[in-house]
């Protein structure tokens, strides 16, 4: 799906909310709620009044890296794209070509074989595309150093030209995140997260809603192919799948915080249509033809009119819902991106659903 739709540059979120004015928190961001063809415009602090105790919001603890690391290749500087560290030890990285304005422009043309250095004496091997979509992503091979501890030390978050500056890894983390145990993580933030404060995870609480905590490891996005999404890593724990499963036995709604999330409770459903626990690798990709078997709603961020997400959204709300609702955010001057206002697609109430 591709909307027919043109986002000012004016509209991407330059910096976090926080950033933007004196006393404003993470949570001082807009939500736009769609319910079919009904659109309604909202702060993102009412959002437990727009929930209804029983309901589940399914959330992304993968923390966020500091994948962009500065490197040469030859006599050329480079910036590595870490996106996602192989079962053989290998990374799927992107090159890209440092400008001062963020890391803007994919670097194309690096033969196999071709050598990377990069700072305390890391060094990586160029090796095949990681899919046969293209060579944007290639394997990696690592013939010295550690990248995790080069990622610690000398790394910074990965950011694209339509931000002001480059933020602290702390500003791409979500009050979900957990340190994984292996040192792993996402390449890009589950942003869908990021407007969430431990103030109203507290007040959603207190007004029955659940939390179910899941893991995917996000890799690098394009911001350029709008390909659909390569294989990531998910767990799905066996407490979280017994949540989910008891909110639908229950009539609670399911709704998954960020398209990661979706991609991890989807690929945990049987046969039956009940969620296991389940971990691994996953290439499950959500579009309307597949649809979706446990989500009864989505909360995620305003995407790229060409975005492959977009497909993912369709799949929960509908072709003609999603369209309405992005032509309501333009004409609302919501903001876009990673550090922008988040939408909350719910199912449409039936005449004998109570109204939140």
């Amino acid at each position: 799906m591709t909307l027919a739709l043109r986002v000012p540059g004016e509209l991407s979120a330059r910096v976090p909310v926080e950033q933007r004015g004196p006393g404003l928190d993470r949570d001082a961001v807009r939500l736009l709620v769609s319910r079919g063809s009904q659109v309604s415009h909202h702060a993102f602090t009412e959002l437990p009044r727009l929930l209804r105790a029983g309901d589940l919001l399914v959330v992304n603890t993968s923390p966020t890296l500091a994948a962009a690391v500065d490197g040469r290749l030859g006599h050329a500087r480079v910036v590595v794209h870490f996106s996602t560290r192989g079962d053989d030890g290998r990374w799927a990285v992107e090159l890209r070509e440092p400008d001062g304005r963020g890391t803007t422009r994919a670097r194309a043309g690096a033969p196999a074989g071709a050598s990377i250095g990069l700072p305390g004496g890391v060094r990586l091997v160029l090796e095949e595309p990681v899919s046969e979509r293209g060579a944007r992503l290639r394997w990696a091979r690592v013939t010295a150093g550690d990248v995790l501890r080069l990622m610690r030390e000398r790394g910074r978050p990965i950011r694209y030209a339509y931000t002001e500056r480059d933020q602290p890894l702390s500003a791409h983390q979500t009050v979900f995140a957990l340190p994984t145990a292996d040192g792993t993580g996402s390449a890009e933030m589950p942003s869908a997260a990021r407007p969430f404060t431990a103030r109203l995870v507290a007040e959603l609480v207190s007004r029955g809603v659940q939390f179910a905590p899941v893991t995917l490891h996000t890799g690098v996005a394009s911001a350029e192919a709008h390909e659909p999404p390569y294989p990531e890593r998910f767990a799905v724990p066996r407490a979280s799948a017994r949540l989910i499963d008891a909110a639908r036995a229950g009539g609670g709604r399911v709704i998954a915080v960020g398209t990661t999330a979706v991609r991890a409770v989807e690929s945990a459903v049987g046969a039956d249509g009940a969620v296991r626990a389940r971990g691994g690798w996953t290439d499950l990709v959500v579009t309307p033809a597949r649809g979706v078997r446990v989500v009864d709603g989505l909360l995620t961020g305003l995407h790229e009119p060409q975005a492959s997400h977009l497909l993912m959204l369709e799949a929960v709300a509908g072709r003609a819902a999603v369209a309405r609702a992005y032509e309501e955010a333009l004409r609302g001057l919501y903001l876009w991106h990673e550090f922008g206002d988040l939408h909350l697609i719910l199912p449409e109430e039936g005449p004998h659903t109570a109204h939140c």
